[in-house]
This record gives structure tokens, C-alpha cells and sequence, in this order.
């Protein structure tokens, strides 16, 4: 029984292992790496309340899907304005992207610290971004969060 048990332990410490030097040996592209960062400014434009930066990165036609509701741009930004939803801090533990003609989609893993209407909740997600590229630009089409265990593992 000790035997097993220990093994067991092992077992369990090797996969925690293995994934996280998967998760921090990924690689991206010049592009990938642009859209990385860009989830990553966003993350903090939201904790920091910078509508005005978010206005410019949310396409006019976006949609965010949260575990309350859908809603649009303009919504989105006034949550964000009034703080009804603060996202204070998004920590993130893996990110992947993928590139299709001019759309891009980025999974991040995270857990999410927030204040929303007035109760301090923490929750793990993996949210879903969709962009497209305008020109230069990447612009945010799409943002949807879903709820997970802190064991979800994205797939890249």
C-alpha cells in the first residue's frame, strides 16, 4: 500500500511536471505573439478601467458572453466604466492561438478576481477571444467566458 501510494505520488508529480514545461516552453509566431500580448494588454485595460483603450480594440460588432448574460460593445465598456463588473486581476496560465486568414482566436486559461455588483468573487475560466484583422489592427470580435475546474488543460 505504501508502495502504490508513493508511486502514486510520483505519477502525479510528473504530469504536474510535464504540463508545466509545456505551458512555458510554448512558442508563437511574430503574429501569435502579437495577439498574446494584445489578451494580455487587454486583461489589464479592463482591471485598469481604460474604456477608452478598449473602445479602440472592441470591433463595433463585438459580443461578450458572460455567465450572467450577452451582451454588446457598448454595454461591455459601461459595465467596465461604472464598475458594475471589475475585472481587477486575470491571472493567466496558458494561452493558445491560432491563425486563420485574417481571423484569430485566443484561449486563455486564467483565474479571474473580480468585483461583481458589489461581492468579491474568484473564478477559474478559460475564456475565448475572437479577432479580426482590420488593416494594421487587430480588433476583438468576440469574447465569451467559460466556466471550468483549475485542472482544464487547453489543447494546442
Amino acid at each position: 500500500m505504501k508502495k502504490s501510494m508513493i508511486g502514486f505520488y510520483i505519477l502525479i508529480l510528473t504530469a504536474v511536471s510535464s504540463y508545466a514545461q509545456s505551458a512555458a516552453t510554448t512558442s508563437y509566431t511574430k503574429e501569435e505573439q502579437k495577439l498574446v500580448n494584445l489578451s494580455k494588454d487587454k486583461w489589464q485595460w479592463m482591471a485598469d478601467k481604460d474604456v477608452e483603450k478598449l473602445a479602440v480594440l472592441f470591433h463595433n460588432k463585438s459580443k461578450f458572453v458572460h455567465m450572467s448574460g450577452t451582451w454588446k460593445k457598448d454595454e461591455e465598456l459601461e459595465i467596465i466604466k461604472t464598475g458594475s463588473i471589475w475585472y481587477k486581476k486575470a491571472t493567466i496560465y496558458d494561452t493558445a492561438v491560432e491563425l486563420v486568414g485574417k481571423t484569430a482566436v485566443v484561449w486563455n486559461r486564467i483565474t479571474l478576481e473580480s468585483v461583481v455588483r458589489g461581492n468579491d468573487a474568484k473564478v477559474e475560466f478559460t475564456v475565448t477571444e475572437v479577432y479580426q484583422k482590420e488593416g494594421k489592427n487587430w480588433k476583438m470580435l468576440a469574447l465569451t467566458f467559460s466556466s471550468v475546474r483549475d485542472t482544464h488543460v487547453i489543447k494546442h
